[in-house]
């Protein structure tokens, strides 16, 4: 059983960040009349999860198909009357804390997100990321500003339920109405986000950092998530990166052997995308160097076209990573759900097509549009070198 509830970072106020992350924690923390999410669930041989995105926030259970009604019973209640207390509150804003301070601020490179995102973003919430613009937002959070945020999001209108598994149709439709048939239907979600703006000159940010070794992250703004270039973006990333054979892999790191490890991925935004590409220069590599090295490789994308068994190779691998993630029931509710909040379940079975429909030119076009020095924004950590003390 997977529900999606449509809300995520971006529909967070500026002052206010971090709240559906911190409610995906909450959602844990006990309803009106199951004071113990897992206990009940772990009764009956199941098991549950959930995340947070700056689109969406997921949860999820796994349990023995018979009893499925144990899972509708413990999200529906949860969904109708989530338990809101100080200290359930408190509890759950000093773990959010903790995660950040872990995650974000004592870990290397750990507040890549946090730097990157607020340098290439000027108006979209996408500026932030999910755990937040800064800690004090979730030390400050109010219980009026929790409960305000949970009646605005966490209602039957604003989530998708998909059943996966040895389940009948006609029993699915029953549990539904069952649990959630007399769950009011909450306030509709208007959004209306700032959109960003072209960007019209390169931005950069140099950090002096706690980190082993430098490293270079470039962010290229591009296409929504429904635009038919996403997957021209996709395939692009996966010609650079994806395998031992991708070239950045090939050329950067084991013929040039300028990097130690390099990397290119969009991130699956459903408004903007960013497009990364990201690398750690070896220790005697000038940062000059590495950087320029990279620029070369999408250059040479911009003005030669791929070769077709190339092109083929990545979607190939596109195509076999979808038809793996159907043997998992988990990964096919999850799909479900992601692509009903695109705008219709059956996007999914389109994917394959999608990624078969991209030609040489496509990739070459795309790489000529997008990787320009107007529409970068760099990171680049400088490792702080260790001082060696005379004796």
């Amino acid at each position: 059983m997977n529900i999606l509830y449509d809300v995520g970072a971006r529909d967070e106020q500026e002052d206010k960040t971090g709240f559906a992350h911190l409610f995906e924690h909450l959602m844990f923390s006990g309803s009106v009349n199951i004071p113990n999410y897992d206990q009940p669930l772990q009764r009956v041989g199941g098991e549950n999860n959930a995340f947070t995105s700056n689109d969406i926030t997921n949860y999820y259970i796994t349990l023995p198909a018979n009893n499925l009604e144990t899972a509708f019973w413990l999200e529906s209640d949860r969904m109708f009357g989530l338990a809101f207390n100080e200290q359930g509150l408190e509890v759950q804003r000093n773990v959010v804390i903790e995660e950040f301070k872990q995650r974000y601020l004592n870990q290397p490179y750990g507040d890549v997100w946090l730097k990157l995102r607020e340098l290439a973003y000027q108006v979209h919430p996408y500026k932030w990321a999910t755990i937040g613009k800064e800690i004090r937002h979730i030390e400050e959070a109010k219980m009026e500003d929790v409960k305000a945020f949970f009646k605005k999001f966490y209602s039957p209108n604003n989530a998708i339920v998909a059943i996966t598994g040895n389940v009948k149709l006609d029993e699915v439709k029953a549990l539904a109405e069952k649990w959630f048939g007399d769950i009011p239907k909450g306030e509709d979600n208007q959004r209306n986000l700032p959109q960003e703006p072209a960007q019209s000159s390169p931005r950069r940010l140099d950090v002096h950092a706690a980190v082993p070794v430098d490293s270079i992250y470039m962010a290229f703004h591009t296409v929504d998530r429904l635009h038919p270039d996403y997957y021209v973006a996709d395939l692009l990333t996966d010609v650079l990166s994806r395998g031992t054979s991708s070239r950045l892999y090939r050329r950067l790191v084991k013929d040039q052997n300028l990097f130690s490890e390099v990397n290119a991925y969009v991130l699956g935004s459903l408004d903007h995308n960013l497009l990364i590409v990201e690398g750690k220069p070896h220790e005697s590599v000038s940062l000059e160097e590495a950087e320029t090295a990279l620029w070369q490789q999408l250059a040479l994308l911009a003005s030669e076209p791929i070769a077709e068994e190339e092109l083929i190779k990545v979607k190939n691998k596109a195509e076999s990573t979808m038809r793996f993630a159907e043997l998992s029931i988990l990964d096919k509710a999850m799909n479900l759900s992601f692509y009903e909040l695109l705008g219709d379940a059956d996007l999914y079975n389109q994917e394959v097509d999608h990624y078969a429909a991209v030609t040489a030119a496509d990739i070459q076009r795309y790489a000529a549009d997008t990787f320009r020095k107007e529409n970068s924004s760099t990171l680049i950590y400088h490792a702080q070198k260790k001082i060696e003390h005379a004796e």
